[in-house]
């Protein structure tokens, strides 16, 4: 069989090739996630401003999510990354400089700073990271004109930020920080000994200590020839029992860049489940191509079987013949799945998915995950589309027109019951126990099971629909959709073929599209329904200072100004795995510049140690205004605050109000962010960009569109995923339609030479297509329905989801256009042949 299989491939290229495509792009596809997968697992950030550091002491950011009160401690969640940075104790540098091994520890003091060199007027800034000088020692920078920084007044720029402002030594330079803006004279310009990513600037350590109390982390020199393991572990035992660790390696990249600890488990979870979902549809796609070119063969395979040949050895040769085809596509997709991974990587760091700092990473894993994964494929695939050509009898193959009848095998049946019934319980529980974004944890594979439902029962369906819209077609087209509907019905496991990937494609572009849109719709609904401020104003670097503030309220025609601030914390029994939202806000401004009702209690008393939280959190929690409850904020400091004001708040977008200036002390910048303004006329707000240099005035809209940008940048990573995926599905739609129109030569030959004309030919061809077009959305739709309706009603309380039309119009387009052309250009060259040759022609 071996040998016979070698021949076969010579004498069916056309076949075998949409074998082959179907498997080298789900092996690119595969070997793409399982790249993007362990970039995850290792999340490589490279040291860069602290490369020359041996060691780094820094804040733990890893906190363990509490347990409700009464719960099992081994129903633990996976601990979570806390916001902000966690500080570190000013005794702890003399315990670690006390450390043996180490020969110079320095206290980092990092925060963001921007030159402005016009002090009003809203010059656009300069941003960059500002530092002690001593921390310049660590990348390194060396002085390339000038002299370092000695007095308070005085600033040290990276060739990058000095370029960007146009300045050089002895130039004065206005920067904004902790404090507001001040004068500096540029005193040096330094530059870096590699290339870093983000760029610098350096005051003397005493004004970055005044500016950044707070040590953000202990950069650590050893000894020559010290022994970077001991020292390490003497270092966390001089710090045992203080929330911090010691890394060293790529672990100072995660100092420098503290987002990479989350973009990493975000991209495992992400590459995990696409490249499962991958796998299964590659199964889907590999098998229905098998199982149509097998079809074409039945006659070859009846001629076999008269001649002595078993089923058994039949399948071997079919599955021999995947297999081979299978070693190639593998081989091919080696090639190219790195350069589409790091393709793809690249296009999630540019949405600010994955940190710019992590390294793309693809090993030998995931090649032997894509290779495991391709011959899973393509023996499944294979056995699947093997097991009705095989079991074909002699005579009946041997028929010159052959009409394939049964497809509804009991495993078949059963499968398609338990995905169908699936889906139905992901729909429910989707209602009927989730709300918000946590939603889309079941709605996505509600979908996957409704596709594959359906799939499973493709010919049955096909059949059904071709009869439901089979008199309309005949009433509307004539004689030639009369034909086209008889084909249809007659040869509706192999029209099935076509339609089932359409299904497919349809589908799943349905519902993670709109899945996407509604998600990002019911974010903003949500921010923008606590939300009454006219304007935002955000300072160009540092926060909001107090005399901001101050200047801000006494602005004419401003009628109330906020100091806004957010971050994430965990209240002490409750049972939020990634957390609570929390917004910082003015007591005495809340009312003006938030939507907020209280239902119990007054915002006005958000003062000191005060929250203010939902009435369903704090039934939750048997609490009432009064009360005290344990909050956990976003640098891990623990906090008790009394509850002084309920309000009704959106199921699954909670969000707990807190006084600005206590949550704000718990933050990386240590102040407000930002400044709410509720103004007597909208003709106020461009004249409040005067205030400060560089001072940023956005309006209300655009503070909603930046809250919801988690969701929009995880929407276009779904986008580019689905995509890959869809177009895959579309290389199926083609194939079964190439090889279907192309087995029907013969048949389009007998009916020009007993009368019809070209014309009439693609006449029928042409209503075929949009038929299969039409079934294809019509059971795309529908399986997308069993997502997207119980999601929208989770998310944004709503039974229609939120999205334009357009994008279903395209959609429709996309699959009339793609069923018409791969149906009439094979249709069109066939016809080009004299019906007698083609009459004649071998299969």
């Amino acid at each position: 069989m071996w040998k016979l299989a070698r021949r076969t491939i010579r004498y069916r290229g056309k076949s075998l090739t949409a074998t082959f495509l179907a498997l080298f792009l789900g092996t690119v596809i595969v070997m793409t996630c399982g790249g993007l997968l362990e970039t995850g697992v290792r999340n490589n950030a490279p040291a860069q401003r602290l490369a020359q550091a041996d060691l780094v002491v820094t804040g733990d950011r890893s906190v363990t999510p509490p347990l409700a009160k009464g719960a099992d401690p081994d129903d633990a969640e996976d601990p979570a990354v806390m916001p902000e940075r966690v500080p570190v104790h000013a005794a702890a540098l003399d315990r670690v400089r006390g450390v043996e091994g180490v020969r110079e520890a320095v206290a980092e003091r990092t925060f963001d700073a921007a030159l402005v060199r016009e002090v009003r007027g809203g010059a656009s800034p300069v941003k960059a990271q500002a530092h002690g000088w001593a921390s310049a020692a660590f990348a390194p920078y060396g002085i390339a004109e000038g002299k370092a920084p000695a007095r308070d007044g005085e600033v040290a720029l990276d060739t990058r930020t000095a370029r960007a402002a146009g300045v050089g030594p002895g130039d004065e330079v206005h920067i904004a920080a902790g404090d507001g803006t001040r004068k500096y004279t540029v005193s040096a310009i330094v530059k870096a000994s590699r290339q870093l990513d983000r760029a610098a600037l350096f005051l003397t350590d005493g004004r970055a200590e005044a500016l950044a109390p707070a040590v953000a982390d202990i950069a650590v020199r050893t000894d020559s020839g010290a022994d970077l393991a001991d020292v390490r572990d003497r270092v966390a035992a001089a710090l045992d029992g203080q929330p911090l660790k010691v890394v060293s390696g790529d672990g100072r990249g995660t100092v420098e860049f503290p987002e990479v600890l989350t973009s990493g488990s975000d991209l495992v979870a992400l590459a995990g489940a696409f490249g499962g979902m991958t796998t299964i549809v590659a199964i889907m796609v590999v098998s229905g191509t098998v199982a149509l070119s097998v079809g074409q063969r039945r006659r070859e395979f009846g001629l076999l079987r008269s001649i002595g040949s078993t089923q058994r050895q039949l399948r071997r040769m079919l599955l021999t013949e995947t297999l081979m085809v299978a070693v190639v596509a593998a081989g091919a997709g080696w090639f190219a799945g790195p350069p589409v991974g790091r393709w793809l990587f690249g296009e999630f760091q540019g949405t600010g998915f994955v940190s710019d700092s992590v390294i793309y990473a693809q090993g030998w894993i995931p090649a032997v995950a894509a290779a495991g994964a391709l011959l899973i494929t393509a023996l499944l695939g294979g056995w699947i589309g093997a097991r009705r050509g095989v079991n074909v009898k002699p005579v009946e193959a041997l028929r010159e027109a052959e009409v394939q009848l049964r497809w509804a095998h009991p495993l078949r049946i059963i499968l398609a019951i338990l995905f169908l019934s699936g889906a139905t319980a992901l729909a429910i529980l989707t209602v009927l126990l989730f709300d918000g974004p946590i939603a889309g944890s079941t709605a996505g594979p509600t979908v996957l099971c409704a596709v594959i439902g359906f799939a499973l029962l493709g010919p049955g369906l096909t059949k059904l629909m071709a009869w439901l819209i089979g008199g309309p077609v005949r009433w509307f087209t004539g004689a030639g959709g009369k034909l086209a509907v008889s084909h249809a019905r007659v040869r509706a496991v192999r029209m099935a073929a076509a339609v089932t990937p359409l299904m497919l494609a349809t589908g799943m572009a349905t519902g993670n599209l709109y899945l996407q849109t509604t998600q990002i719709e019911a974010t903003k609904s949500a921010y923008a329904a606590n939300l009454r401020a006219d304007a935002v104003l955000s300072p160009a670097a540092g926060g909001v200072s107090d005399s901001l503030l101050a200047e801000v309220r006494r602005t004419k025609g401003v009628e109330a100004a906020s100091a806004y601030a957010t971050s994430t914390g965990f209240i002490d029994g409750a049972t939020d795995e990634d957390g609570i939202p929390l917004q910082g806000v003015s007591a005495h401004q809340a009312s003006l510049t938030t939507a907020v009702r209280p239902t119990a209690g007054s915002l006005e008393k958000l003062n000191g140690n005060t929250v203010a939280l939902t009435t369903e959190r704090a039934r939750n929690l048997h609490k009432a205004v009064g009360d005290t409850v344990t909050l956990r904020l976003g640098d891990r400091d623990e906090v008790d605050v009394r509850i002084v004001a309920l309000f009704k708040g959106r199921p699954g977008y909670e969000t707990a109000f807190l006084p600005a200036a206590l949550l704000a002390s718990h933050t990386d910048l240590g102040r407000p962010s930002q400044i709410l303004v509720r103004t007597s006329s909208s003709a106020v707000v461009p004249g409040l960009a005067s205030l400060a240099p560089g001072l940023q005035v956005t309006d209300r809209e655009a503070l909603i569109e930046a809250n919801a940008e988690d969701a929009q940048t995880q929407a276009w990573i779904n986008y580019l995923l689905i995509a890959m995926i869809v177009a895959y599905t579309v290389l199926a739609v083609v194939n079964s339609l190439v090889l279907s129109v192309a087995n029907r030569s013969r048949e389009f030959a007998l009916q020009r030479l007993v009368g019809s004309t070209k014309g009439q030919v693609m006449k029928m061809l042409t209503i075929e297509a949009l038929i299969v077009a039409a079934i294809g959305l019509l059971l795309g739709t529908a399986a997308a329905s069993t997502s997207l309706f119980p999601f929208a009603h989770a998310a944004a309380n709503t039974w229609m989801p939120s999205g334009p039309w357009w994008i279903y119009g395209a959609i429709v387009a996309g699959a009339v256009t793609l069923s018409l052309a791969a149906t009439l250009l094979p249709a069109w060259a066939a016809l080009r042949i004299r019906p007698v040759e083609a009459a004649g022609a071998q299969e």
